[in-house]
């Protein structure tokens, strides 16, 4: 059974730095997309960073620059480094994992390309 659990969220102000971990038990990472995705409230899910089958990154236009997304096979955990926060990405951030291959391009397009998830966990930045 396949378990993503997120960390790291909080609130802070405007400026502000934090760190997402996302810990997989059960997943074995095989090259697979590894991907951030965040929703706010009344708006869809979004993605946020990603992680191709190619090691290539991708990022929302929305973040680039600020937002770094990375990960540990190790231990097995997915991290996005989120620099210079605007209240813009207060939002609920989801890490997600797949068993889909594919480009960065490809992995941040759609939720749908990923078939785990974790359960969340809460950005507020406030100005």
């Amino acid at each position: 059974q396949v378990q993503l659990v997120e960390s790291g969220g909080g609130s802070v102000q405007s400026g502000g730095s934090l760190r997402l971990s996302c810990a997989a038990s059960g997943y074995t990472y095989r090259g697979y997309c590894m991907g951030w995705f965040r929703q706010a409230p009344g708006k869809e899910r979004e993605g946020v960073a990603s992680i191709g089958s190619d090691g290539s990154t991708r990022y929302a236009d929305s973040v680039k620059g600020r937002f770094t997304i990375s990960q540990d096979n190790a231990k097995n955990t997915l991290y996005l480094q989120m620099n210079s926060l605007k209240p813009e990405d207060t939002a609920m951030y989801y890490c997600a994992a797949s068993i889909t291959y594919g480009s960065g391009d490809y992995c941040i397009r759609s939720q749908y390309h990923y078939n785990y998830w974790g359960q969340g966990t809460q950005v507020t930045v406030s100005s």
